[in-house]
């Protein structure tokens, strides 16, 4: 249950844009694999990603925990993120999670199709 938990306020943080509260959910060593920043630190990875976006809206379509591993989980969810050039963009996206014991993030790999928006975000990344 507290995965569940954690994965719900990852999401509203993400959402929201919340640097301090997505950051609370990591460990300090904590290592995103994203398909358009690459293998990047968490502490990184968001100040990036909030720095890049205008708007974000989240809708949540599955969460999973694993009876195996306890300490794996994933979520399921529509993104719809507005680039800070104003490029609008939508997928589906699956995010997976590996926590430690004591249920914080330690590892994130972020898996969606980056087609429609790669080049826009390039763009803005020169």
């Amino acid at each position: 249950m507290e995965i569940e938990k954690t994965l719900i306020l990852y999401l509203q943080a993400l959402e929201e844009g919340s640097y301090e509260d997505i950051i609370e959910l990591f460990t300090d060593d904590a290592v995103i694999n994203s398909p358009l920043y690459g293998n990047i630190k968490a502490l990184t990875f968001y100040k990036e990603l909030f720095k890049d976006t205008t708007k974000s809206t989240i809708t949540v379509l599955n969460l999973f925990t694993s009876k195996e591993n306890k300490n794996a989980g994933a979520a399921h969810f529509r993104y719809e993120w507005i680039l800070k050039d104003g490029t609008p963009t939508s997928f589906e996206c699956v995010d997976t999670f590996q926590f430690s014991d004591d249920n914080k993030i330690k590892h994130l790999t972020i898996i969606y199709d980056t087609y429609r928006i790669r080049q826009h975000f390039e763009k803005i990344k020169r």
